[in-house]
């Protein structure tokens, strides 16, 4: 049986799609496995966040064919549709797929066979992208969550930001495709489903309905036990969707808001659309409304102009909101993008000083956040993960928990009192049993 290996870069919407390829694989006889591992086909679904994620993709590229030299190797994603010719010229790759055609791979090269030829390079202008693709995958992948691809392609353009360029406008699956696709995923056995996107919380604007028309339909799958957001731009968090979310007991406490600087004059040079005090009245809105809610934020630091006090407002900023951990980026400079060509330039030394700086503040607030769970017995969702002999899954408010591993399920809900918490995740007890 032909083997495939799939590795993803980037965000849980790139990991939902490398999921729908490795689907199509699997429909073709192969066989997944881990990357790393001497592979027919190595399949790298890409992202152009930073010149870090290029950087990587480009050894990763290089490790696979180090595992073996005969390796199919296919490069989809949002580098490869920013500059397929840079990921054609690395020796080895064998065809390079733009965004519309990331998941037509047995069309555009049928055969899968190694040329000497150089690589094929199948990108289109993005501009004409209308088209959404396969939306979820159930086979692919080890997952006890699903994730569904609800939204694809942004129109906000921010002034650091590449995806629009790279994905397209903002276009969305309709309600009924949505709840229909839903339905499989729960008849396959999925008790979680994600909803992902590039702007998720813009789904439907374009078509004339809205998350909260999606939600409100989403809710009454029979079946389904939990339903999480990926991510949400604050300023499309109105009071209508919270008041709904907060009533539902299937839908996850747990939000990630991307926040990008807590200073509003470098909020105004991101072209972000919102303030620091409607951010600020978000959070603590939702964490008043949904006691125990998580809440995690982007931050990007060392922005073009940022200067010390800008970066210190937002570290005070962070350090006195109740959100329970972060995701840290440092600025990188995007070709094409209106940032990259802003004179005041934060040296690279700064930036990673203020990147450490920031991280260090995620793992106070994350193993504070732990802490104040010991001693509560919550639902867990249990997964494949096995170490030391315990058993790893969720809680809704996306806190990992460890268990004993004898006599768990995977895919399993089962009430665990928490006993300890670390920055890494909670350990405790099942207290009665598998559900």
């Amino acid at each position: 049986m032909p083997t495939v290996a799939l590795h993803t870069l980037g965000c849980k919407l790139n990991h939902a799609e490398t999921q729908m390829i490795g689907k199509q694989f699997l429909d073709h006889g192969f066989s997944v496995v881990d990357f790393g591992v001497p592979a027919d086909v190595v399949v790298l679904n890409t992202c152009s966040v930073t010149e870090r994620a290029e950087r990587e993709c480009r050894q990763l590229i290089r490790r696979s064919l180090r595992s073996s030299a005969d390796t199919f190797v296919v490069v989809t994603g949002c580098y490869a549709q920013l500059r397929p010719e840079e990921i054609a010229s690395i020796d080895g790759v064998d065809v390079v797929l733009g965004a519309k055609e990331k998941f037509d791979l047995f069309k555009h090269a049928p055969g899968l066979q190694k040329s000497t030829g150089g690589a094929q390079v199948f990108v289109s202008d993005i501009r004409a992208a209308n088209d959404f693709g396969p939306a979820y995958s159930t086979d692919a992948g080890d997952r006890t969550r699903a994730y569904l691809k609800i939204q694809d392609g942004c129109d906000f353009n921010c002034s650091f930001c590449t995806i629009p360029m790279a994905r397209g406008g903002g276009r969305s699956q309709s309600v009924e495709e949505c709840v229909s696709q839903a339905g499989v995923l729960v008849n396959s056995g999925y008790r979680e489903i994600v909803l992902t996107g590039v702007n998720v919380g813009d789904y439907g604007r374009t078509n004339g309905f809205s998350l909260l028309e999606l939600l409100r339909h989403v809710v009454r799958i029979d079946g389904l036990e939990r339903i999480r957001i990926s991510s949400i731009e604050p300023n499309l968090f109105s009071d209508e969707l919270l008041e709904f979310v907060a009533s539902e007991p299937r839908i996850c406490r747990h939000f990630h808001i991307p926040l990008q600087s807590g200073h509003d004059e470098i909020l105004r040079s991101m072209r972000r659309r919102y303030t620091t005090n409607q951010y600020r009245d978000l959070v603590m809105r939702i964490s008043e409304k949904m006691s125990g809610c998580g809440i995690g934020a982007d931050v990007i630091v060392g922005f073009p102009g940022e200067t010390d006090a800008h970066f210190e407002g937002t570290c005070t900023f962070l350090d006195e909101l109740p959100v329970s951990y972060l995701h840290v980026f440092t600025y990188s400079e995007r070709p094409d993008t209106p940032a990259a060509t802003h004179k005041a330039k934060v040296p690279h030394g700064v930036r990673s000083a203020r990147n450490e700086t920031l991280r260090m503040l995620s793992r106070k607030k994350k193993t504070a956040f732990h802490r104040r769970m010991v001693g509560q017995t919550v639902p867990v969702l249990l997964e494949n993960t096995l170490d030391d002999g315990q058993r790893f899954g969720l809680t809704d408010n996306y806190v990992k928990v460890g268990v004993p591993q004898e006599g768990t399920v995977e895919n399993s809900i089962v009430d665990v009192t928490i006993l300890d918490a670390t920055v890494e995740f909670c350990s405790g007890d099942v207290s009665t049993g598998c559900a």
